[in-house]
């Protein structure tokens, strides 16, 4: 059978396709000729009046952006075959040069860390708000999938690094971690309001839940819920809790302590969580007569605040979660909540350091009274005081 004749309107689309094609590829990134960024930043916002910047430049990049310049530069590259595979139009400043990564990405993270208003933010860079919104989203957005590999749980041999270092600072031995939550405010328009998201202090919030290591290091985070519900249901609503249900997570060998004492792997919460053979909770107070309960307490305490800690550090390293958000999209805001997470987690494993004073100062969740969660597993209830009784032998 001959083969069949080409249509001419099957040649003219395949040269339409040809010329799509052309215009779509990916472009190279463009030659900039503009100022060094951070010389034209820092002489115009160094002498900011009514802040206490530092006088020294490698001080003052880490206080705008939190961090130093190698970690920077690290984050850059993570992100820049992203934001350079689209054409970057109307990523521009005031004088019609196109931005850099390195000044993309400068202007995601100051908006990240200064929880300022984008048309702030926009003049402290010689950009417009839209600008400001562009890029940042872009950054997030590329961040979310190139540093996924920044938060995830530890495999065997970093939990036994991890469970280590638990037992040689506060004594629990197999304990792979803390558990807290955190609420991110937020106003939302009429019409997205109800009970919901409206949380027990009145604010409409979302919820934010984490466990970390002995480094404050998020090991698995869960947001995107309202901050309406209880502690305790947002865990149970978690994908951790049901592997760990599943015997899939927090399933690592058992730990055989003095006189025939066993342990299996836990992780510590506070009195706002149930009580279950893999989250270990305090005793309550009326408890605590016993010496035994009391000095485990002392101990867990210790333990817990890492995650107490470590929220405080977030939200005062990136205060745009510790501000009101105005309107934001409930369903662009877990990708933010992610990407600040992920940066707190990229800190630590460079090496980098924070300033002291940029952890919040009260708590994380200030304002926000204790809640507190009865539900007690016997397995649980089991652990817990095998754990006391190891202390109070040690």
């Amino acid at each position: 059978m001959a083969p069949l004749k080409k249509s001419k309107k099957t040649k003219k689309s395949s040269k339409k396709l040809k010329k799509n094609k052309s215009v779509s590829m990916v472009p190279v990134e463009p030659r900039v000729n503009e100022p060094d960024w951070w010389d034209s930043f820092w002489h115009k916002n160094s002498t900011t009046p009514g802040l206490l910047i530092p006088s020294n430049e490698e001080e003052g990049f880490k206080y705008f952006f939190r961090v130093a310049k190698k970690t920077f530069d690290y984050i850059c590259s993570l992100v820049r075959e992203d934001l350079v595979s689209r054409p970057p139009s109307g990523l521009i400043n005031i004088e019609g040069r196109l931005l850099s990564v390195e000044k993309q990405v400068a202007i995601a993270l100051r908006r990240l860390a200064s929880g300022e208003s984008q048309v702030s933010v926009g003049a402290s860079f010689g950009v417009g708000q839209s600008t400001v919104s562009q890029v940042t989203w872009r950054f997030i957005e590329a961040l979310e999938e190139r540093a996924k590999h920044h938060l995830k749980w530890p495999n065997s041999d970093r939990m036994e690094e991890i469970k280590l270092k638990f037992e040689a600072l506060f004594g629990l031995p197999n304990c792979c971690g803390a558990i807290d939550s955190t609420h991110i405010i937020m106003t939302l328009p009429a019409v997205e309001t109800s009970d919901d998201w409206c949380d027990q202090e009145s604010n409409y919030s979302m919820f934010l839940q984490g466990i970390v290591d002995h480094e404050m290091r998020f090991l698995d985070i869960v947001t995107g819920w309202p901050g309406g519900m209880s502690v305790s249901r947002l865990l149970k609503c978690s994908g951790f809790f049901r592997l760990c249900e599943a015997g899939d997570r927090l399933n690592g060998s058992i730990r055989t302590l003095s006189e025939g004492l066993e342990t299996r792997e836990f992780i510590v919460g506070g009195g706002a969580y149930p009580l279950l053979p893999w989250l270990i909770t305090p005793y309550e107070n009326d408890n605590l007569s016993s010496s035994m309960c009391s000095n485990f307490n002392a101990k867990h305490e210790d333990a817990r605040l890492l995650g107490v800690r470590a929220f405080s550090q977030l939200k005062g390293s990136w205060r745009i979660l510790n501000k009101v958000m105005w309107r934001p999209d409930k369903r662009k805001l877990p990708s933010i909540i992610l990407v600040c997470c992920l940066l707190h987690n990229i800190i630590i494993d460079n090496g980098d350091q924070l300033h002291p004073d940029v952890a919040l100062s009260g708590h994380h969740d200030s304002g926000y009274g204790e809640q507190c969660c009865k539900q007690i597993d016997p397995m649980g209830e089991t652990v817990r005081e095998t754990l006391a009784k190891y202390l109070l032998q040690k």
